[in-house]
């Protein structure tokens, strides 16, 4: 219950920080939203070609742009608390009784909160767009976002603990960022790349939860995709985030 309580604590205290200064969460709307508008109309007359059904390039498109938003959205987080550190807020919490692993899970709950709040306000603008997800599915997919982006967020805390340092910490998430969404088929489906590519991507964890995203929003629950990404993406995040547990622990060492 103590733990519950701290995360509670922490939950709250991170929201308030971020409703004082809203800009980050809507300026993180506005590439989504590019690529809705400007992007998506390009591959209306794709339509047909393999891996982008007749009529299905929104559903399609629409769950990659979910994972690219879980991804992109959280992989920044970690500027946040190097500021927290260098001002030494981070310190304070540490002499405190609160526990550990809930000074992070604070955080990324926030962090998720934010990106559940901006798939929402996406799913919506989309549907004029043609989109047409069954309900409980696009509920269904709604974990796997958030899972995705407590991987993202855990990952970023985790250097940012390791570097205490922007000039390290922004090299380092995009050099990882980048290969990691080029070889997930976020943008466009991987069956349109040769196959050297193909198999390049099956290394990539993320990959499986665009599948998974993929399978949700077109029906096709019936394969094993769906689990195979969740089951994925679950086993990264729980490694990501005992890694950033361990990287605030340093600190008090």
């Amino acid at each position: 219950m103590k733990l519950l309580q701290d995360i509670k604590l922490m939950f709250i205290r991170n929201v308030q920080h971020t409703l004082r200064n809203p800009i980050f969460m809507f300026l993180s709307l506005f590439q989504p939203l590019l690529y809705l508008f400007l992007f998506m109309p390009l591959l209306k007359n794709l339509g047909g070609t393999p891996g982008l059904p007749a009529g299905e390039t929104v559903e399609i498109f629409i769950p990659g742009l979910m994972v690219m938003m879980a991804l992109f959205g959280s992989a920044f987080v970690g500027f946040d608390l190097i500021d927290d550190i260098r001002s030494g807020v981070i310190e304070r919490f540490l002499v405190t009784p609160v526990s550990r692993s809930a000074i992070l899970w604070g955080r990324v709950l926030r962090d998720a909160s934010v990106l559940l709040l901006q798939v929402i306000l996406i799913t919506i603008v989309a549907i004029p767009f043609g989109l047409n997800v069954k309900f409980e599915y696009f509920l269904i997919s709604l974990p796997l976002y958030v899972m995705i982006a407590i991987t993202m967020a855990s990952m970023s805390y985790a250097f940012a603990l390791m570097y205490k340092t922007e000039d390290a910490l922004a090299p380092t998430i995009n050099t990882i960022t980048l290969p990691v969404s080029l070889l997930s088929g976020i943008l466009l489906p991987l069956t349109l790349a040769p196959l050297w590519l193909q198999n390049l991507a099956k290394v990539n964890p993320f990959s499986y939860a665009v599948n998974a995203s993929r399978a949700l929003f077109t029906g096709n629950v019936g394969g094993p995709d769906i689990l195979i990404g969740f089951v994925i993406v679950f086993l990264l995040m729980s490694i990501m985030f005992y890694w950033s547990i361990q990287e605030l622990r340093k600190i008090e060492e």
